[in-house]
Parts: structure tokens; C-alpha cells; sequence
């Protein structure tokens, strides 16, 4: 009994593959992804199968999102320094404290794979949303110099506060590297401690959203790792999105069957459908007046009859 269940696989609250069928699908992804560094790799713990590598999820966000506005290696520092280093911090400059703030990133950056980088590609709409003003490319260097100021470093990735909170572009794509194990409710944390969003993690959710137009919520127990090999390597058929609890909604196969038709067409299927309905309602309408007609007929008869005695 103990071997059959470690020969099985959960991929959600009530459903299990065997392993043979779980290594079959992960050979399938690795022949697609074969020579990228989108290869999942598996390994065997206490007879558990563990699969991991990078996941794939893309930015499907319709309202700005908040970026955290502190560096947590500024947080310790702060926390940890004693008053002469509140002191010299107090007396440097901020440009200097930029300007080592940079030399370091760009260190710390060189060792950071370019699959795991955090990147956030910023909508167009966001300017009018923070009230910024177009300008021309050119800058002088005291503008230069102005606008050194305003930029922190989110762990070795800039972003200018006085536009923290903004949009990501609907469709890029992030990765995260993650292990099957990993709940949704993890991976969507893992997701916004990469990037430093402040937003309450019970906002956002993933969505398995596929090329017809059907569109999955996955649950908060779900595996997306899992979810990922189950609808195939292929990003064109299938992509999780992140998007807003409240603003995202599922929807079946049935109804995603006519989402890409014109309206024109579907004006018409609604039309035949009201073809068909009334003509249901006349056929259910004759059968019933005949059969209060038959209804009527006996209680007739049965008034007679008792009449006679």
C-alpha cells in the first residue's frame, strides 16, 4: 500500500498521476525548452518526486501596483548601525550615496542570470495616471543630477519614486524558479518579494489562460509548476497570467468557443437560438393546452356520471 502511494503524484486537492505519467509529461517540456534554460530538472526526496526550474508567468494587471521604496540591505543597515553611522549617513551627500549605491549593484548584478532578473516593462498609461509630463531626451547635467536623486534601489534594480506605483505592461513575461511542491499562494509571494510590490499578496491570483479564450483560475492549493506541464510546454497555447482577484473571472470552453467571433455572427447565433427557443415554447404550449383540454374533458364526464346517481 505504502509503494503504491509513493508511486503517486498529487497535482491538486483531488487528483493524482503516477510517476511514470509525470516524468513522461516533464520529458515532453525538456524536449521543447531542449538547449534553454527553461528545463525543468526532478529529483526524489523521502520517495516524494521534486520538480523544479523556471516558471514562466506573464503581467495580465489592469490597475498600478506599489514598488517598495527601501532597499532591504538599507533596512538592515538602519536597523543595525550605531549613531556615528547615522551621523555620516545624515552628513554625505545623496548623490555619493547613489553613486555607491551603483558601483555595488552593478556588481552584485554581473552574478544575477539573466533568466532571474527582475524587470518590470512600464505602460504608457502610467504617465498620465502620475501626472507626468513628456520631455525631450536631452537632460542637462543639473537635471541629471536631480533626477540621480530621486532613484532608489529596490535590491540592485532602480525605480524612480515619484513613479513607484505603476502598471506593468499586459503580457510581459517574469520568471521565478519554483518547485512543484510550491502552492499558488507561494509562488505569488515568491513573485512579489522578487520585485518589491507592497500590495496585499490576497489581491492577486493565477490564471491559466489559453489561445481559444478559456480561462482558469488556479486554486489557492493548486501546484502551478504542475499546472504548467499539464497544458504543455507551449506558450502560444497556454500562459499563466498574473491578475487581480476581483478584476479577473474564469471562463468555460463553451462560452470561449464564441468569444473571438464578430459581432455580426453572434448577433446572428443569438438570433437562430431565439428561433429555436420560441419555437419550444409553441410546441410546450400546444402539448399543454391539450392536455388541460383532456383534463377538462374527464372532470365533465365524471360531473355526469355522478349526476346519473
Amino acid at each position: 500500500m505504502e509503494d503504491c502511494h509513493a508511486s503517486l503524484v498529487k497535482i491538486s486537492e483531488d487528483r493524482v498521476l503516477t510517476k511514470t505519467e509525470m516524468m513522461s509529461l516533464l520529458k515532453t517540456y525538456n524536449c521543447y525548452h531542449e538547449g534553454k534554460s527553461f528545463q525543468l530538472r526532478s529529483r526524489e526526496e523521502d520517495g516524494e518526486l521534486i520538480i523544479e526550474g523556471l516558471l514562466s508567468v506573464s503581467w495580465g494587471l489592469r490597475r498600478p501596483i506599489r514598488l517598495q521604496m527601501q532597499d532591504d540591505n538599507e533596512r538592515f543597515q538602519h536597523s543595525s548601525a550605531g549613531i556615528g553611522r547615522e551621523d555620516e549617513a545624515k552628513t554625505s551627500s545623496p548623490l555619493q550615496q547613489t553613486s555607491l549605491e551603483s558601483n555595488n549593484n552593478e556588481s552584485s548584478d554581473a552574478s544575477v542570470s539573466e533568466d532571474e532578473t527582475p524587470q518590470l516593462m512600464r505602460t504608457r498609461s502610467d504617465a498620465s495616471f502620475m501626472g507626468i509630463q513628456r520631455r525631450s531626451r536631452r537632460h542637462s547635467q543639473g537635471e541629471m543630477q536631480r533626477m540621480k536623486k530621486h532613484r532608489f534601489s529596490i535590491n540592485g534594480h532602480f525605480y524612480n519614486h515619484k513613479t513607484s506605483i505603476f502598471t506593468p505592461t499586459y503580457g510581459s513575461v517574469t520568471n521565478v524558479r519554483v518547485k512543484s511542491t510550491m502552492t499558488t499562494v507561494q509562488v505569488l509571494r515568491l513573485l512579489l518579494n522578487k520585485f518589491r510590490v507592497e500590495n496585499n499578496l490576497e489581491e492577486f491570483v493565477l490564471y491559466m489562460v489559453h489561445e481559444s479564450g478559456e480561462k482558469t483560475k488556479l486554486k489557492d492549493t493548486d501546484y502551478p509548476l504542475i499546472s504548467r506541464l499539464l497544458h504543455g510546454p507551449c506558450e502560444k497555447i497556454a500562459k499563466m497570467f498574473l491578475m487581480e482577484a476581483d478584476l479577473g473571472e474564469e471562463v468555460t470552453y463553451d462560452v470561449a468557443q464564441y468569444i473571438k467571433f464578430e459581432m455580426p455572427m453572434l448577433d446572428s447565433f443569438v438570433e437562430k437560438l431565439k428561433e429555436e427557443e420560441d419555437r419550444e415554447i409553441s410546441k410546450l404550449a400546444r402539448k399543454y393546452s391539450a392536455l388541460k383540454s383532456m383534463i377538462l374533458q374527464q372532470l365533465e364526464d365524471m360531473a355526469e356520471s355522478s349526476q346519473h346517481f
